[in-house]
């Protein structure tokens, strides 16, 4: 476990793909980004597996940041095909966006998958709560996770009104 996190903080994973969805397969980077967040001490909802639809992300996005979590994290989504909407999804619910995270996420795995550069990804803030899209796979998630697990003790923290 992360030392400083918080007590009780609570995370909600949402994994956005259509064949996932439908069941054409299993659900495999949302299940590891939601064993990465409990080892990481969070309690962790989902993963709430959608289509790759702008409302139905918008609206499990909105009820996730509704139901008081911590930390929202998606998997999928991000890329450049046309039905890649979860950064539109999230843009609709963001009220602050923090660029910097999604940058970060984007340059840890750039060296070993130069095409993490594509990725469309979002991040920042919807009241106090942090949102952070990642990219679709098992790969892409266990690097994101390096880099968000040292700040999120922190960003809990600065959320939940603590000091820096």
């Amino acid at each position: 476990m992360t030392s400083g996190l918080p007590a009780g903080a609570r995370a909600v994973v949402v994994t956005a793909s259509n064949r996932a969805a439908a069941g054409v397969y299993a659900d495999r980077s949302g299940q590891a980004l939601a064993e990465g967040l409990q080892a990481l001490g969070f309690a962790v909802e989902g993963p709430h597996v959608r289509p790759d639809d702008v409302e139905a992300l918008v609206t499990v996005l909105r009820e996730a940041v509704e139901s008081g979590a911590d930390v929202v994290l998606t998997t999928g989504g991000t890329g450049l095909s046309p039905t890649d909407v979860t950064p539109e999804a999230t843009r609709q619910v963001l009220e602050r966006e923090a660029p910097g995270i999604a940058e970060a996420v984007r340059r840890y795995g750039e060296p070993q998958v130069p095409t993490s550069v594509l990725s469309r990804g979002l991040a920042g803030t919807a009241g106090r709560t942090l949102v952070v899209n990642l990219p679709g796979s098992p790969g892409g998630v266990r690097d994101a996770l390096a880099v968000l697990g040292p700040l999120l003790p922190h960003v809990v923290s600065q959320l939940r009104g603590g000091d820096h």
